[in-house]
Order: structure tokens, then sequence, then C-alpha cells
């Protein structure tokens, strides 16, 4: 079975990780969406709050799983039996930091590989703190986040 680890905090999920996932799903058996509960960042949302958005935006997609994760992604991946990561690059700025990821992981686990895909053109700017900082601020994020996201983002910021 051909399966491969989606890591993000996703804080919040938006159409250009739901884009990623649902491209992946087409090329593996099982996509698992692996929310991270350590983050460096400071997230909005709760991880409970994450895993829920992220499980109600993906439920058209059969073979996807969302789970959480904390401690280093190739331990989790090594124990779910996964050796494939896939990550997003949206522009040429992003991948600098991915490639230093992807050279760190490959040295802690040499059989795990790194897969980058590039979102849909339309998704290429979208980023989960950019829609923190539009709908904190009051803008309307519709084009960006699925509606249970929108909802959940003013509800969060009134």
């Amino acid at each position: 079975m051909r399966r491969v680890v989606y890591p993000g905090t996703f804080d919040p999920i938006t159409n250009g990780h739901i884009d990623l996932i649902g491209r992946a799903a087409r090329l593996f058996d099982q996509v698992v969406v692996a929310v991270a509960a350590d983050t460096h960042k400071t997230p909005i949302f709760d991880l409970e709050e994450r895993l829920a958005m992220a499980r109600g935006t993906v439920t058209h997609l059969p073979n996807v799983q969302v789970t959480a994760f904390s401690g280093l992604l190739v331990s989790f991946a090594e124990a779910a039996g996964i050796n494939v990561i896939m990550r997003g690059l949206r522009a040429v700025s992003d991948f600098e930091f991915e490639f230093q990821l992807a050279s760190m992981n490959r040295r802690m686990s040499p059989h795990i590989e790194t897969l980058f895909l590039t979102p849909a053109e339309q998704y290429a700017f979208i980023s989960s703190s950019l829609v923190r900082e539009v709908s904190r601020l009051g803008g309307d994020v519709s084009a960006f986040v699925p509606p249970q996201v929108r909802a959940a983002l003013r509800e969060r910021f009134g």
C-alpha cells in the first residue's frame, strides 16, 4: 500500500491545503494528514479544533485520514509504516526551509522520502498566517477557506 503523510499545523486549514490533500489522494492509496501537537507557532485553535476542522474538510476523500502527532515527524512516519512525507511549496521562498527539513529528515531516516507538491495557481499565495490576519482584521476569507473554517474564524475573532 502506498501511503503518504502530509504534516502541518493547519491553523487554520486552507483551500491550498485541501487542494494538496486532494491531489495526494489521487497519487497514493492513503493520505495521512498529520496535525502537529508540538509547534513553535502559537496556534489560535487548539489541537482538537484543528483536528475537527481538518476532518470536516476532507470527508469527500475516503482514502484520507486525519490524526494528531507529537514529536519528530520521521518517528511518527516510521511508527505508522509511512515512507513518504509530502510538503507543499507555494513559492521559491518556501524552498530553502523545506529543503533543510527534507535533508534533516533524510539524515535521521534515510528510507523516508520527501515529495514536494505545489498548489494550484489560485491557492499559491494563501497561507494560514495570512488567513488568520485577514480574518482578525475583519476581512472576508471565504475565498481562502472552507465555510466551516470561515465560521470558526468568525467565532474566534468576532
